[in-house]
């Protein structure tokens, strides 16, 4: 029996960026050989996003959830969404970004697909973490890394600091403690 083992996943933004580099410098050095390349990159894309879309319809059809795996990978949902092949809507995609970033604390307070902005907050019963600007930094580098996958169409992201609502602090009225004869 043969063992699959899990590669590491590549990232999806530095492997476009590297390609786009490349292809820069290839451009800058021989324009011919970078519209040669460029086509080549036109025809892999081809190739895979047919693949992809095969991949898709044999799994759509199923019973039970076999495609969710798929929708769940940052890497093939990034495949999927870059070939327009994704089956969920914009909203779903950003629901499985969150949770893959382990963001589950955040609560959508707006989604505007047209400008791609998307609008967070702490989740009222999440009790708001530590608050500590490190911890924050660190959520929101791991959400926006998680939404270049599942939804890069999000552009902008803002995680609202105030709390949707709490109740407020009750008072608590008692009686006073006795004073000792010593105290006086």
């Amino acid at each position: 029996m043969t063992r699959v083992t899990e590669a590491k996943a590549p990232n999806p933004q530095q492997t476009a960026a590297r390609v786009e580099e490349l292809l820069d410098r290839l451009a800058a050095q021989d324009p011919e050989a970078a519209a040669t390349a460029e086509e080549l990159v036109r025809a892999l894309m081809e190739f895979y996003g047919a693949g992809l879309a095969r991949v898709v319809g044999l799994l759509s059809g199923r019973s039970g959830a076999p495609l969710s795996a798929l929708l769940d990978d940052e890497v093939t949902a990034g495949l999927l969404v870059l070939h327009d092949l994704h089956p969920d809507d914009l909203a779903a995609r950003v629901g499985r970004a969150l949770r893959a970033a382990g963001a589950g604390s955040l609560e959508f307070v707006e989604l505007d697909e047209v400008g791609g902005r998307l609008t967070l907050r702490q989740a009222a019963e999440s009790g708001g973490g530590c608050g500590c600007p490190s911890t924050n930094t660190a959520l929101r580098d791991q959400l926006e890394a998680s939404l270049s996958c599942f939804a890069p169409e999000i552009t902008s992201l803002e995680i609202a600091t105030e709390p949707a609502h709490r109740e407020p602090t009750l008072l608590q009225i008692g009686r006073r403690p006795a004073v000792s004869s010593e105290a006086r």
